[in-house]
């Protein structure tokens, strides 16, 4: 049983103050001693990023599309291990989920999932008494979701405030705070959301310390708490990265690769080859303020296939990691920093030259656009026969997708199921051997399959198919 104290922050519609409430209150509750686990809902990269800031843990993602919803417990308990609290921070409306299927991923979905009280976020900027019908509306509209409390953001002043306390008086929803209008807490956005942490980092621990101090004077801490404390034990394990590559080898033998169906028996583990017991390749993983884009699991799985995972900085770093055998490059905003990227010539040959070499590569939306010939017509790595520019349309949601080649992520014929983010486009989208056939929402081909190489801009979660991390190492050891 896994009993964590924990709460979901959720908002009728984006844009209601989840992240800040949610960042403010893992911040005060880590200043008054907790040892707090952050958590979001869906896909999203960048919140994250405050969680951890605010947390001194990894934020994790919990998302029943790309998991499967049996998972987002387990990987609940897994984040949360040890913790005296856990604040899952919702996305968009607390019901909206993935387009046309249902509650499936939406924040109400994995509330039910982990058993957890939700607080509603309101924006009260605009109304009085009519919130009352509001959080009545969503308390009453799916009786699975228990919504313990209602923080009134963007509240104008005293007098508004008690006009919006009395019009909940009848709602049987408490007030756990009200709060103000303020300065300080805002984050800078661009064209994919809020700018990540990386790349503002004394910013971002000001902002993080003012939405900590905005929390702690305008909720109710010892109210959230107990409502926090009201969720009942988990009947579930945590997730182990060991046991989901197929156990503990001590230096990780090659694993086939699953089918990657939901709801599919493990394949199992074959014996390793008594020379490969002991060998660890260096897994070189990019980071810095261009590749902000992963899941904590994926690094994990990696580590627990048997590869030592070293981070490299695009930006800086002139060399990859000494004696790199395979290269993870995910997403981030490569378009942002194209003229540094493309500065740094020595690293850019050195990528292309462990390409060229058949060492494995898998670069995901950001990583695809840096093994492009070019990125608005400045020189990247050249892995692929292809040119990345910015665009104004944005391209986002949800996707399931097929393995049309056998590579180094997956067999051919394999499911997956992954999530687009981007404004950019890449020309030709798909090589003479793509990496996808994409059957939801469309039907089209997507990617790029050279050799070793596995290009895209479907970003996956690996814990929703483990067998991808043991297959990427095990094409590490050649």
């Amino acid at each position: 049983m896994v009993n964590i104290p924990r709460l979901v922050v959720a908002a009728p519609s984006s844009g209601s103050g989840k992240t800040t409430v949610a960042t403010g209150l893992m911040a005060a509750f880590a200043a008054r001693g907790f040892a707090v686990s952050g958590h979001k809902v869906g896909p999203d990269y960048i919140d994250p990023g405050f969680h951890t800031l605010a947390t001194g843990r990894p934020g994790r993602n919990l998302d029943a599309y790309m998991c499967g919803p049996d998972l987002v417990a387990p990987l609940f308990a897994h984040g949360a291990r040890g913790c005296g609290l856990a604040v899952v921070e919702g996305v968009m409306g607390l019901y909206d989920g993935a387009s046309g299927l249902g509650e499936l991923a939406s924040t109400a979905h994995v509330a039910k999932l982990l058993r957890a009280p939700v607080v509603l976020v309101v924006d009260a900027s605009s109304q009085s008494r009519s919130v009352a019908a509001l959080v009545h509306g969503f308390a009453s509209w799916d009786t699975g979701v228990r919504i313990g409390g209602v923080i009134l953001n963007k509240v104008g002043s005293d007098r508004h405030e008690a006009l919006l306390r009395e019009a909940l008086e009848e709602s049987g929803v408490p007030v756990l705070g009200a709060l103000r209008r303020a300065e300080g807490v805002s984050v800078p956005s661009r064209h994919l959301g809020l700018v990540p942490v990386a790349e503002r980092r004394s910013d971002a621990v000001a902002a993080v310390a003012a939405m900590a101090g905005q929390v702690a004077a305008g909720c109710d801490l010892e109210g959230l708490l107990a409502l926090a404390r009201s969720a009942p034990a988990l009947p579930e394990v945590g997730w182990s990265a060991g046991e989901a590559v197929g156990g503990a080898f001590g230096g990780a033998v090659p694993l086939p690769a699953p089918s990657l169906n939901r709801g599919s028996a493990p394949d199992p583990a074959p014996q390793a080859p008594e020379g490969l017991k002991n060998r660890r390749p260096v897994v070189a993983v990019a980071g810095g303020a261009a590749f902000t884009f992963s899941y904590a699991e994926n690094t994990e799985l990696l580590a627990a296939a048997g590869a030592d995972v070293v981070t490299f900085d695009p930006l800086r770093d002139e060399a990859l990691p000494l004696g790199t055998r395979g290269v993870v490059i995910g997403g981030g905003f490569p378009e942002v920093y194209a003229p540094e990227l493309s500065a740094n010539e020595a690293l850019r040959k050195a990528v292309a030259e462990l390409a060229l070499s058949g060492a494995p590569l898998a670069a995901e939306c950001a990583g695809l656009l840096y093994l492009a010939r070019s990125l608005d017509g400045l020189p990247m790595c050249g892995v692929l026969d292809a040119d990345a520019r910015m665009t104004k349309r944005l391209t986002l949601g949800y996707r399931d997708a097929v393995a049309l080649t056998d590579n180094v992520l997956a067999p051919a014929g394999a499911r997956m199921r992954g999530h687009e983010f981007h404004r950019t486009v890449i020309e030709p989208g798909a090589g003479d051997e793509p990496a996808w056939g994409m059957h939801r929402p469309e039907r089209r081909v997507e990617g790029f399959v050279r050799g070793n190489v596995h290009a895209s801009y479907l970003h996956t979660h690996w814990a929703g198919s483990p067998g991808t991390a043991a297959r990427f190492v095990a094409r590490c050891r050649g």
